[in-house]
């Protein structure tokens, strides 16, 4: 099994500042959303059938395990307007569907959350790479997802304009589970034909979204016109999925990104967007991914027990908890697993590893364009 270098850890006084940080906005969150004036129906509705009081008795981030598992269905299915503060009444609200999965999606509203969860994100992206006022490219899934808007908001918040493609992850998987090869690779032309022709559109277009599987395909397509990522004009990408390893980490530097910077990311609806810290030829391309703390948390449990965090570098499953004034989502088991990795000097609490989906559901979990 290869072994991986792990980046410096966070000195102790920091990790304890983080957690201090965490449990005062865990008071703040829970004490928002069990307020009637502030309030979500959801969580009102929910506390008089707890037998207790949160906002006394919740004191900071483990007191959360009190509300056991928050449970996937309760996302699936509505009335959405149930998980609407009190306090946001008369504000816009946008309604975000999860993944590429087919059936009832699960939803989470959003007034401000993925402009805010994109902005943090902004500050840890390298100037030089991602120019201020660049135009961008927003190669994924669009549609009801919000990540076609949070990259919008992304390039808009860095000065610059979104161009996107139409792309939709649902289709890509029914293709794939009907085992219909020809015309799964026809939509992926056709995606890919819609990038090639805004990048050669002379819009200065510098910073690039995509999924590692849409980004080999564009470098390849690319590289059949006699040309390169970096030569079309792209300095800074990010990207994200569970196919992002180690392993396609190295290639893509090697093969198929010709100096341009990438930067791998770990995100989702539910939790907003998880930066890595620093990947390379130095750590053999390890990357490990970092919630936005503390905004949003992420554990690493047993598979046997969710409660009992495993030991660093142990694998488990990734438990998330989302905080925000928008959505309280304590103790949701996600659809994936990894190894537990220890704060380091730039985030100073846990990240995760050797994100994949999780080995229970995996035989039946179809990846499609991530």
């Amino acid at each position: 099994m290869q072994v991986y270098p792990s980046p410096p850890v966070a000195p102790i006084e920091r990790v304890a500042q983080a957690r201090a940080g965490l449990d005062a906005w865990v008071r703040e969150v829970v004490d928002w959303h069990f307020d009637p004036a502030s309030g979500c129906r959801f969580w009102l509705e929910r506390a008089r059938t707890l037998g207790w009081d949160p906002r006394r008795e919740i004191a900071g981030f483990g007191d959360l395990r009190r509300f056991g598992q928050f449970e996937d269905a309760w996302l699936r299915g509505g009335p959405v307007e149930r998980f609407v503060p009190r306090g946001l009444a008369g504000k816009p609200v946008f309604v975000f569907e999860t993944g590429g999965t087919t059936g009832i999606p699960k939803t989470r509203i959003n007034v401000d959350d993925f402009r805010v969860d994109y902005e943090l994100f902004s500050a840890t992206l390298p100037d030089e790479h991602f120019p201020r006022g660049a135009n961008w490219l927003m190669l994924g899934p669009s549609g009801p997802r919000r990540l076609r808007l949070a990259v919008e908001h992304l390039a808009q918040y860095r000065g610059g304009i979104c161009f996107s493609v139409d792309l939709d992850p649902r289709w890509v998987i029914k293709l794939i589970q009907k085992g219909w090869s020809e015309q799964l690779q026809a939509y992926k032309d056709h995606v890919i034909d819609q990038a090639v022709t805004t990048l050669s559109a002379n819009h200065d277009i510098r910073c690039l979204f995509t999924t590692p599987k849409l980004l080999e395909a564009l470098a390849l397509r690319l590289e059949s016109m006699g040309t390169t990522i970096r030569k079309a004009g792209i300095t800074g990408i990010f990207s994200g999925g569970t196919e992002f390893t180690p392993q396609w980490n190295r290639f893509a530097h090697e093969e198929l990104l010709d100096g341009a910077y990438m930067t791998p990311t770990y995100g989702n609806t539910l939790m907003g967007l998880a930066g890595s810290a620093p990947s390379g030829p130095h750590n053999l391309y390890k990357i490990t991914y970092y919630a936005p703390q503390p905004r949003a948390v992420i554990e690493v449990v047993g598979f046997d027990d969710p409660d009992r965090l495993v030991e660093y570098g142990g694998a488990g499953r990734v438990r998330l908890t989302t905080l925000t004034k928008e959505f309280f989502m304590p103790g949701f088991l996600e659809r994936d697993e990894g190894e537990r990795e220890p704060p380091c000097e730039q985030y100073p609490w846990d990240g995760v590893s050797g994100v994949r989906p999780y080995h229970a559901f995996a035989a039946t979990t179809t990846v499609g364009v991530y």
